[in-house]
């Protein structure tokens, strides 16, 4: 049988790394004996690098690639592909909102011949009425700009090949949109619809600003648009301003030209302010990811392995 790895990316989740085990442990066996669990400890602040030693101790499969600081998920799922030798590769949060119990239906679609295997929620209850709407609007938007789009309602739950996951690792960025990056390797694709639970225990280590910031980071990593955008605006406002000048030009032979109201002038002056401030902006977000590209430092920095 193929070998297995799943891969845990964890930020101060001391209360899951017992719970995980327990849940997630029945369901790697339905598939194969011959499995690893790589949990990648994101510079955690509490006990959970403990708690995964302790694991590791008990359980050789168990193995940890500690990071020497918190460089966010995405670079810690990186380091957990980079350091997994596995057939097949199964990526999941901690919390356990994504179920454990759809990973045989993950592993029958991979022996099927299917190589990219992801989860699609169809249930976001667990969810909270701001994130949810949040969330459709970012697919939406995502979807309407990038040119290769997100499976909706798809996460960093899937399963992927060894071809695949290679494919994912030879892509240079150190600015990583894993979910982009996922849609964009493709190979055969499949999805399994799920529902999302509730998280089992902790608190969720992402607030809306972090959410803002990851979303933007997605669209400015995937696709150029939000720049020819507001080239064709600024072309069409052009457009208009020659009409109007060749209006206004018109009217002072004609009938002369009285003058114009101060409120007009001044609420024209400052929405194309805002337009260029808006326009300097976005040419920003893209520069300083060009800035910390050429760079080039590393996604992530280990301080140790354990059970490798």
């Amino acid at each position: 049988m193929p070998r297995l790895a799943v891969i845990v990316p964890m930020h101060n989740e001391q209360e899951m790394a017992e719970l995980f085990l327990a849940r997630v442990l029945p369901a790697a066996k339905q598939c194969t004996n011959d499995f690893e669990f790589i949990f990648v400890n994101d510079g955690s602040t509490d006990d959970t690098l403990a708690r995964l030693k302790a694991a590791a101790n008990e359980h050789p499969f168990v193995k940890i690639v500690s990071l020497s600081r918190n460089f966010g998920k995405e670079a810690a799922v990186t380091a957990g592909l980079e350091n997994s030798s596995a057939d097949a590769v199964i990526i999941m949060d901690a919390d356990l909102q994504d179920p454990p119990e759809i990973i045989p239906l993950f592993w029958e679609k991979f022996q099927q011949g299917f190589e990219n295997v992801y989860g699609v929620r169809t249930d976001r209850g667990a969810d909270s009425f701001l994130k949810r709407i949040t969330a459709q609007t970012f697919y939406k938007i995502y979807n309407l700009l990038a040119d290769t789009p997100l499976p909706y309602n798809a996460g960093d739950f899937r399963l992927m090949s060894r071809r695949a996951v290679n494919a994912v690792l030879a892509l240079p960025e150190r600015e990583r949109f894993m979910k982009g990056l996922f849609s964009w390797v493709g190979y055969k694709s499949a999805a399994v619809p799920f529902c999302r639970a509730p998280r089992e225990a902790g608190k969720s280590k992402w607030n809306y600003w972090r959410l803002w910031n990851f979303a933007l980071n997605g669209l400015t990593a995937s696709t150029t648009v939000p720049l020819k955008l507001w080239t064709y605006f600024g072309m069409t406002v052009s457009l208009f301003a020659f009409v109007f000048a060749a209006w206004t030009a018109y009217k002072k032979i004609i009938w002369g030209n009285p003058v114009s109201g101060y409120t007009s002038l001044m609420v024209v002056i400052l929405f194309f302010s805002g337009v260029q401030l808006i326009t300097l902006g976005i040419i920003g977000e893209y520069l300083s990811r060009i800035f910390i590209e050429v760079k080039r430092r590393p996604a992530y920095l280990i301080d140790e392995k354990i059970n490798f």
